[in-house]
């Protein structure tokens, strides 16, 4: 059954493809199966740009929606290096942030070459220009990538210390602010719970925000979650984060009013007094660790670098490239080897042994 969160991506979707060639949505429709409604919808974002682009430089003078196959068989290479150019340099879009567009285009233009067949099974382009096309060349290594990271997550004992800091120093930071104070009150459980769970499991967002309360095993320490690809997996999450959780689920009830037919496990008070609970939101949970970073003096923490903190700390602790994999649900392990460039203290460790005289290594 799809989650509050999956409908309203797909709702967004369907109108968002009324504005889109055809064969987009037949397209959408194949990947319906193996993609997230979340990715879905990012990739008819992409093929807008792409397309509103063909219409800005004149290349098809109708509607948007009425751009013809035979039209994208006969652009150019040039043609589609100026797109690349106009997202990377004039709409400031990051190297890896043009590549996943690129991606996108490719899967569409592959589909339309390869796999999509007309009533005469003939290809529905004989041309497919973005075979044509390289991605960028990402610059940063594994180490670059792993140390810019590592000055944004937690080590050490910071993990525990922001976990500390959020289920109790929080309030006497804020104690003189009445406001501020209420409010931290109201939500200290839950807050306390959803830190603990990413810092525990390595979540993503979206997987935090859809869990109900069936979803998590008691017993076996799980989360039942959607991943990528609408992939169902169980996932381990640590006992500090048991613990937390079920702080907040003796108060989560008469606390946040919520009704029996509510299974959202966080869930926000309701606004005015005839409002209901409602589903904690994404950007809620983003902006409730914002504020706690700020407070801590740590700003750069952010929701996805908690999941960093976790795989770093898993990584350090049991050093099994292949667990740490499924447990974040990569698709590819090449994602999971940046935790190993981390923090590699045995490295760092062998090279100061190397400047030492022989007489003082063991």
């Amino acid at each position: 059954m799809a989650s509050e969160s999956q409908q309203q991506h797909y709702k967004k979707l369907q109108v968002l493809l009324k504005e889109l060639p055809w064969y987009v949505e037949e397209y959408i429709d194949h990947k319906r199966r193996k993609l997230s409604a979340a990715s879905l919808l990012n990739y008819c974002h992409d093929y807008k740009i792409f397309f509103n682009w063909i219409m800005s430089e004149q290349l098809y003078t109708g509607n948007l929606k009425d751009i013809p196959l035979e039209l994208l068989e006969t652009l150019t290479v040039q043609q589609v290096e100026s797109f690349l150019y106009v997202l990377q340099y004039e709409l400031h879009n990051k190297e890896i942030t043009v590549n996943r567009k690129l991606s996108a285009l490719k899967s569409l233009f592959n589909y339309l070459q390869n796999i999509a067949e007309t009533r005469d099974l003939k290809p529905y382009i004989q041309r497919n220009v973005m075979a044509k096309i390289e991605f960028n060349e990402l610059k940063d290594s594994m180490e670059t990538i792993a140390n810019k990271i590592e000055g944004k997550i937690l080590l050490g004992d910071e993990y525990e210390k922001f976990r500390r800091f959020i289920a109790h120093d929080y309030g006497e930071l804020t104690k003189e602010n009445k406001k501020l104070f209420n409010f931290y009150q109201l939500n200290q459980e839950r807050d306390t719970a959803i830190v603990s769970l990413i810092l525990g499991s390595g979540l993503r967002l979206s997987e935090v925000v859809n869990l109900d309360l069936d979803d998590i095993d008691f017993s076996k320490y799980t989360a039942r979650v959607i991943r990528k690809g609408n992939k169902e997996q169980f996932v381990f999450f640590s006992k500090i984060a048991m613990d937390d959780l079920q702080e907040y689920l003796k108060i989560r009830e008469n606390r946040y009013k919520v009704e029996k037919n509510n299974k959202a496990l966080f869930v926000a008070a309701p606004m005015g007094p005839k409002g209901k609970s409602r589903r904690l939101t994404a950007r809620s949970i983003e902006k409730l660790i914002e504020k706690y970073a700020a407070a801590f003096g740590k700003p750069s923490l952010s929701v996805h670098k908690l999941r960093h903190s976790f795989a770093t700390r898993y990584h350090s602790e049991i050093n099994d490239v292949p667990k740490l994999r499924r447990q974040l649900g990569h698709s590819s392990i090449q994602t999971t080897m940046i935790y190993t460039h981390i923090r590699n203290d045995d490295l760092k460790s062998a090279v100061d042994r190397m400047d030492m005289p022989k007489d003082h290594i063991d």
